[in-house]
């Protein structure tokens, strides 16, 4: 087998040391984003079952036997 040299070792080395350390981080930012969103959702109108629009009302009429 051929042998790398240092510089191929290191490089190697911070590339496993940035991974490591930056998947959680994105875990955390994504977390981060879908919390606040929920947060904004809450803060708007009312969000249980569907909003009265044209469209429901037209389904409803329609769905009725």
């Amino acid at each position: 087998m051929a042998e790398t040299s240092n510089s191929d070792k290191t490089n190697r080395r911070d590339f496993l040391k940035l991974a490591a350390s930056s998947a959680p981080a994105a875990v955390v930012a994504v977390a981060a984003s879908g919390s606040e969103a929920a947060a904004a959702s809450d803060a708007g109108a009312k969000t249980s079952g569907l909003q009265d629009t044209p469209q429901t009302r037209a389904y409803y009429e329609t769905a009725r036997f």
